[in-house]
């Protein structure tokens, strides 16, 4: 179990926080994902990755509809943990030049549909197919949306809305 943390801990707290945009939440919902984890997923399971992805997601749903969390906010917290032996801020290892910082916050101002599906993407590392057995959506769908996703990404940066 120390391994399945280890692995997927940060890409896990990436994705959780593009969905709330709350460390103070984000790290909750990892505890509790890890807790599910710890009592109930079992070695043989055949995905664990995508186990750990599922738990997060509707943990993650629900504490946003307990929290009536929906309304955009500015990014003003840290989207990543602190790393243990790290002399940068993990702020600063993933978002290292302006650029970085327009691309987080203009993908934090997608709606989230389109957001989870492009965090999924490029930061989960799930192909189309995963990710429309995931969302529950067709590949065809996926291939769609994430184009407009990216389309829309694309414009918020050239007018500069970020």
């Amino acid at each position: 179990m120390e391994w399945l943390y280890e692995r997927y801990y940060r890409e896990l707290y990436v994705y959780v926080y593009g969905l709330c945009k709350s460390t103070a939440l984000t790290e909750d919902i990892l505890q509790e994902t890890y807790l599910k984890a710890f009592t109930a997923l079992k070695d043989s399971h055949t995905n664990m990755r995508a186990w750990l992805y599922r738990v997060a997601h509707n943990l993650c749903l629900n504490a946003l509809k307990r929290e009536e969390r929906f309304a955009p906010e500015v990014l003003t917290e840290r989207p990543l943990p602190d790393e243990p032996g790290s002399m940068e801020e993990p702020l600063q290892l993933l978002l290292r030049d302006e650029e970085h910082r327009r691309l987080w916050k203009a993908l934090l101002q997608l709606d989230a549909q389109k957001r989870e599906l492009l965090l999924l993407q490029y930061f989960g590392g799930f192909g189309q197919k995963e990710i429309a057995a995931f969302l529950h959506l067709t590949p065809e769908n996926v291939r769609v949306q994430a184009h407009r996703a990216k389309k829309e990404l694309r414009k918020k940066l050239e007018s500069d809305q970020c």
